[in-house]
């Protein structure tokens, strides 16, 4: 949708028609003269097992994977990272702080029972109350009026701002102008929840048998550690248009395993390359090999309230040694980019930010690094402890940093490897010293990214804080002025980053092979594809 309007609109209560076309094509566009195949399945894998299902707890890329084919929310994004109708058939801004969504009437749940404006209204209210400890909570939750308050327990989750002023029509009130409303939507954590199913299952509602869901899809079996399994949702509002009758989502967090598995026909979709591989697939595998830059970036938390983080210079010595150009072409070798923001490329709203050392020799940072950490009383031999997520990708580039701190400041990292479960919570908790971390883009816009460095930001795992940087995000959100709220915000990022709450080290490249039958991919901004815009060719 047209953001760049909507920001224009200044105080005048016009309503202005920003979207919402009814009726056409959605679902999977196959091309004419493509023959599908009589077997409509695929199996991809999503890299880890799913923390869970329930949409409004699903944290990681791999349960939202799965719950973008359970659920529907407002809007929806293609393949392309084009913002579709959802339940939503039209939406329109009535003011600078008001949205209205038109939810079409044949919107079904899995039971066959109507989607309405009310589904949405408790959905939402469930996401932000403080007991359902959501952990995005915040992150979307700021955007909606009283959002903020609610989930810090100041207010009651019945005071957000979203109210079914009809069966079949919804009305959103945002705290200031959220011009990317239409694409906030499609997330599912903003979806539409079954009350009656939650009510009378509790936090067993998301099991096979019970789970009722409004997506192209239904749970089908979910095996802890092995597969989730889904199929066709008969009741879904575009039914007609879904070719998959089958998705099987495998949690394999070995890289090498899961080409193992394609390799042998046990999988259709690699979820990413090992590293320093895709030079070899691309050549062994040339029409199966997909690779683009995506809104994502790779980088290293450092927990700010650590006795030895909590020093900025030890902080920006860390980041200054690690050679982000060997690390993208040697070590990784897929075509990622260095990043020294938490901006990256592409992003609307924001400029991309960096530091002067970036340019400079490595020898003169090491010289100043080492400065920093003398005048800090951190000597050669001190000791770094290092989380990542079970991963040979994940392990190759922190051996690569902990030989960076090695060989150039002396510095000793214990590496711990976790399970991605066990490492989210630990990040959340801050339960770590320095752990690998990665962002990718809820929605194209800056704030998805500065929910990473804001204060008390649930995806704020450095637990850093800059007030001045705050108010200037503040004072950008309020704007209705594009180019001012863009430059607010990027004198924010740089004056946030000023104090190395993190490391940045690269943005995502989607490294992959999926088999030539599976039609449908695109190349999707945020690296999303739903099944519903997927299907198989005759082979």
């Amino acid at each position: 949708m047209s953001h760049n309007k909507s920001l224009r609109v200044a105080t005048a209560a016009v309503a202005l028609a920003l979207a919402g076309t009814t009726g056409f094509a959605m679902a999977a566009q196959v091309p004419a003269g493509v023959k599908l195949a009589a077997k409509q399945e695929l199996i991809r894998n999503t890299g880890s097992e799913p923390e869970s299902l329930d949409p409004v707890l699903a944290e990681s890329v791999p349960a939202n994977t799965i719950t973008m084919d359970l659920f529907e929310g407002l809007t929806a994004t293609d393949s392309f990272g084009k913002v579709m109708p959802g339940v939503a058939e039209s939406w329109k801004q009535t003011s600078p702080t008001t949205w209205v969504f038109k939810l079409r009437k044949n919107a079904k749940w899995s039971d066959g029972s109507t989607v309405t404006a009310s589904d949405f209204v408790y959905g939402w209210q469930r996401f932000v109350e403080p007991k359902t400890a959501s952990p995005y909570a915040s992150t979307y939750g700021i955007f909606i009026l009283n959002g903020k308050e609610i989930t810090e327990g100041k207010k009651p989750a019945s005071s957000l701002g979203v109210k079914a002023v009809d069966k079949y029509t919804l009305e959103v009130q945002t705290p200031y102008p959220v011009p990317f409303m239409p694409s906030l939507v499609a997330n599912t954590q903003l979806a539409p929840l079954p009350k009656a199913t939650i009510d009378k299952f509790g936090k067993d509602w998301t099991k096979p048998g019970k789970m009722v869901s409004n997506g192209a899809f239904a749970l089908k079996d979910w095996q802890v550690n092995s597969k989730v399994v889904v199929e066709k949702n008969a009741q879904y509002w575009d039914v007609k248009n879904v070719q998959l009758g089958k998705i099987t989502y495998l949690p394999i967090e070995d890289h090498n395993a899961d080409v193992k598995l394609y390799e042998s026909g046990e999988n259709d979709w690699v979820l990413e390359l090992p590293s320093g591989t895709y030079d070899k697939y691309k050549a062994q595998y040339p029409k199966e090999i997909r690779n683009a830059p995506f809104l994502g970036l790779r980088y290293y938390s450092l927990n700010n309230k650590d006795p030895l983080l909590k020093d900025v210079r030890v902080r920006k010595a860390l980041s200054m040694v690690i050679d982000r150009d060997i690390l993208a072409k040697k070590v990784t070798a897929d075509g990622q980019a260095p990043a020294y923001s938490a901006i990256v490329a592409g992003t609307a709203g924001a400029d991309v930010t960096s530091y002067d050392w970036a340019k400079w020799p490595m020898a003169k940072r090491v010289e100043e690094a080492k400065k920093l950490l003398a005048e800090a009383g951190v000597k050669p031999g001190s000791k770094l402890k290092f989380a990542y997520n079970t991963s040979d990708y994940h392990k190759k580039m922190a051996i690569f940093a902990a030989s960076e701190w090695k060989s150039k400041l002396g510095l000793n990292t214990e590496l711990e490897s976790l399970e991605f479960k066990v490492l989210l919570k630990k990040r959340h908790d801050a339960d770590y010293q320095i752990a690998r971390n990665g962002w990718v883009a809820d929605y194209n816009d800056a704030t998805t990214f500065l929910a990473l460095v804001q204060c008390d930001n649930d995806q704020n795992d450095n637990k850093n804080c800059n007030a001045k940087a705050e108010a200037l995000i503040k004072q950008g959100s309020d704007s209705t002025d594009q180019a001012k709220r863009k430059q607010l915000f990027t004198q924010a990022v740089k004056m946030i980053m000023d104090d190395y709450p993190m490391i940045p080290l690269l943005q995502y490249t989607a490294p992959r092979l999926v088999k030539s039958y599976v039609g449908g991919y695109g190349k999707n901004p945020m690296d999303r594809y739903r099944g519903k815009d997927l299907y198989i060719i005759q082979h």
